[in-house]
């Protein structure tokens, strides 16, 4: 038993010391993550000055703003994202600029044209498209921009950083016919805040498998726009959930993780994490319809974990290291352990580090609550269990050590048989009592018999190292366990007791034998009774047993001893039809018949029957094939006779 709790307490140490390796729940998962995703915005503002046909006019037209995902992988203040997230604001390409001076261009030139002739926009489409034309023809190409690019992170808390790009791999692009444009890249950036203490994800260290759960978080355009939601939304990152579905290469030969998490424009440059809160992949692009446009959601694509390990390389980013991550992780174990009062500590460490972030807010306010009024303790079924387990081990190995030394001297009837085989050959002892020794006429084959009385005078010629076999029919083998005791006690060293004793040898359908002699059908009979068959009848001579036109009562006998006759009447005067003795089955005919008795039977000495139900009679006949037999033997014969009987008479059926 001490063992057995050593190995408990053991296994336990073990599993708690692994809990960091093993896969974390799928919210402890995203809690981990979740606060080191930040919203990158690239805007790009801009002074243009152009002539609309009255002279130069200056104008700040609206920004250009891209917005993606980005997440600490330093906590330092290193971030990354796509290169594509913040190209419009680091390389300004020619399409941005051309988009800004557009919207100059409806700024200075369209606007003032139409309000001169007291129309709003969309009220006179075509007319608004002239003017549209002939403004971009005169000042498009005159027009000069002075752009304002500049990057921002913006946390959950609030907090807006402006950020540096400090390493950029382009995206890839494709050119009118299809092909990559030949500076395409990987599609990531490397960003750099000011210096402080920040949450971080780290890099898995194992390759994604099929099957594998992906977590992707992010900022979706179609949540950051929803016309339902405040304006909180741009602070809290939404989670998506799915699994890796595929490994292909895009059209310049890069490894890109297929995924079927759903995601949406905004989502460009999240982590996915996997069930260890570790990066899996960079969210990089979505599949489009052919046909609309739209986005096919369960075909999105991560650049790999070990690409962004790659891309790192050579510069001053630790990936995964953060002073905010243990303390935070230990706030998340603690609250969703039930310890909350070491929940409000660490989570409130945690938001002294990095005050207001909304996950730890929600955290810590839950934590708070959940001091001030504690939830109800759960009942504790795990040491329930284990002290159950320990009592029922206790128990049951107790039952076994019982059973065990009750049973070590026991041997099953095939054992036997097989010592038999092996050349041991055991000598097969009789100890039943006398009055059960009288009682049965059968015994086990080549046995001697031993009065238990006796045992402890009786002479046994035999060796202390001779394998001795005792067997009766007591319950539970109670007599055989005495004499063996007994016999120990004598100096024999090697005995043992039958299991089942006699009842069970038979019920093996091993071979008895009979102590006189038998008909066939007694021994049967003998072979299948059980102490459910002890009923007994005992006549003296010239007592009746049963008379003709009786009821049977659903009962057939077996003769244990003496002799009877079956008589009928003939004519007004009874004649003896047979005479049976030991061994013989009486009144079965009735019972087949389901009739009367058609004969009575009357006890010529002393006579005792065992009787036999009509229901037990039945299912040994349908469940013992040799005695069905013997039966079928019997009833044939008595046929026979009768057809001779009915000849000698001259009787015609």
């Amino acid at each position: 038993m001490r063992a057995s709790i050593a190995g408990l307490l053991l296994a336990g140490a073990a599993f708690a010391g692994a809990r960091d390796a093993a896969a974390l729940t799928v919210q402890e998962a995203i809690l981990r993550a979740k606060p080191a995703v930040a919203l990158i915005t690239a805007e790009v503002r801009a002074e243009v000055t152009m002539n609309c046909g009255q002279g130069p006019v200056t104008v700040s037209p609206a920004p250009f703003v891209e917005t993606g995902t980005g997440w600490f992988v330093d906590g330092r203040g290193w971030v990354v994202t796509n290169a594509h997230v913040v190209d419009p604001a680091h390389r300004l390409p020619a399409w941005v600029t051309h988009e800004l001076k557009k919207k100059a261009i409806e700024q200075a030139c369209v606007a003032p044209v139409l309000k001169a002739r007291g129309l709003m926009r969309g009220q006179r489409p075509d007319l608004e498209d002239q003017i549209r034309r002939q403004a971009s023809d005169l000042a498009l190409a005159s027009a000069k921009i002075t752009p304002q690019p500049q990057i921002t992170v913006l946390l959950s808390n609030g907090t807006k950083l402006p950020a540096e790009v400090k390493k950029f791999s382009p995206p890839l692009l494709l050119d009118n016919s299809g092909e990559p444009l030949k500076d395409s890249g990987r599609d990531l950036a490397l960003l750099r805040v000011k210096d402080g203490v920040y949450p971080a994800i780290a890099l898995s260290n194992r390759d994604s498998q099929i099957g594998d759960p992906v977590h992707i978080l992010g900022f979706p355009g179609v949540v950051l726009t929803h016309e339902l939601l405040n304006r909180s939304v741009t602070l809290e990152a939404s989670v998506t959930n799915g699994a890796v579905s595929g490994f292909k290469q895009d059209t310049i030969g890069q490894d890109v993780v297929q995924t079927d998490a759903p995601a949406a424009h905004g989502n460009s440059g999240g982590p996915a994490v996997g069930d260890d809160s570790r990066l899996v992949g960079v969210m990089t692009f979505v599949s489009l319809s052919p046909s609309g446009g739209a986005i096919v959601q369960g075909f999105n694509f991560l650049i790999p974990s070990k690409d962004v390990a790659k891309f790192l390389t050579g510069t001053e980013v630790r990936p995964g290291e953060s002073r905010f991550n243990p303390i935070w992780a230990a706030g998340i174990d603690a609250l969703l352990e039930g310890r909350y009062r070491s929940a409000v500590a660490k989570i409130g460490e945690a938001n002294k580090i990095l005050p207001g972030l909304s996950d730890v807010k929600r955290l810590l306010a839950e934590a708070e609550d959940k001091v001030k009024n504690p939830p109800p303790r759960p009942f504790p079924w795990a040491w329930a269990t284990l002290g159950v387990t320990l009592l029922s081990g206790g128990a049951y190995g107790g039952m076994w050590g019982r059973r065990w030394w009750k049973n070590r001297f026991r041997v099953q009837p095939t054992q036997v048989i097989a010592f038999i085989e092996n050349g041991l050959n055991p000598v097969l002892l009789d100890v039943r009592t006398k009055a059960e020794f009288e009682t049965s006429p059968l015994k086990l084959p080549g046995s001697m018999r031993l009065d238990p009385d006796e045992v402890e005078r009786a002479p046994l010629n035999l060796e202390p190292e001779q394998m001795i076999v005792a067997y009766c029919t007591s319950p539970e083998e109670a007599c055989a366990a005495r004499v063996s005791h007994a016999l120990r006690v004598r100096g024999f060293k090697n005995v043992r007791i039958l299991k089942g004793g006699l009842g069970g040898w038979t019920n093996a359908r091993l071979p008895v034998e009979a102590k006189s002699s038998l008909p066939s059908i007694g021994l049967e009979l003998y072979k299948n009774l059980t102490a459910g068959d002890s009923e007994r009848r005992r006549f003296k001579p010239g007592d009746v047993i049963f008379r003709e036109g009786d009821d049977p009562r659903d009962e057939a006998y077996l003769i244990h001893s003496g002799t009877l006759e079956i008589r009928r009447a003939f004519d007004g005067e009874e004649k003896v039809l047979s005479r049976l003795g030991e061994g013989e089955l009486v009144g079965e005919m009735a019972l087949f018949r389901k009739g009367a008795r058609s004969a009575g039977a009357v006890a010529t000495s002393d006579v005792e029957l065992i009787v036999i139900r009509e229901e037990r009679l039945e299912w040994l006949i349908r469940n013992r094939p040799q005695l069905t037999l013997e039966v079928l033997k019997r009833l044939s014969n008595l046929v026979v006779t009768t057809d001779k009987e009915r000849a000698q008479a001259g009787i015609v059926r």
